[in-house]
């Protein structure tokens, strides 16, 4: 069952987030981007980064360059991520493609915020059809956006404690 999205709590304290969304499935992916970038910005995150790629099979790559680059220049505040917001819509067709491509990249995102201290929120969502991502992508109720960027903030404030 879905939850509505709860009205966010959670303050950042600054921050760098990024939200790396796929352009593939737009009018989807492009509402959770909406939605999570108003609820960064609802929060008072200071920077907010938008990155695009063809598809959510290159969400990974782009996600693990970031954190890299986070984990081996702590020094440099412009390297620094406090989370990466992964986006996409994979919709099950007649093949098996959508269950690979969605395996494959929760996969890899599973293992970024191991190797590198970085959170990385998956919101790339394997559907069965178009009425599923309506519900979990057009609406604010049940945005999964929204839901991601909590997240992010979330997980952003958890990490800089356990750095104190």
């Amino acid at each position: 069952m879905l939850k509505s999205v709860a009205k966010n709590k959670i303050k950042s304290a600054g921050g760098r987030f990024v939200i790396v969304a796929s352009r593939y499935n737009d009018r989807y992916v492009g509402a959770m981007l909406r939605e999570a970038r108003a609820e960064l910005k609802r929060a008072g995150a200071k920077k907010i980064e938008i990155i695009r790629v063809p598809g959510a099979f290159e969400i990974p790559a782009v996600a693990a360059k970031l954190a890299s680059a986070s984990f081996m220049q702590p020094a440099s505040p412009k390297a620094q991520v406090s989370a990466i917001i992964c986006l996409g819509v994979i919709l099950r067709g007649q093949t098996v493609h959508a269950e690979h491509i969605g395996r494959a990249v929760t996969e890899a995102l599973m293992a970024i915020p191991l190797r590198y201290e970085v959170p990385v929120i998956h919101e790339v969502l394997l559907l069965e059809n178009e009425e599923q991502a309506r519900v979990r992508c057009l609406g604010k109720k049940h945005n999964r956006g929204a839901e991601a960027a909590q997240t992010a903030l979330a997980m952003a404030r958890v990490m800089a404690k356990l750095d104190q």
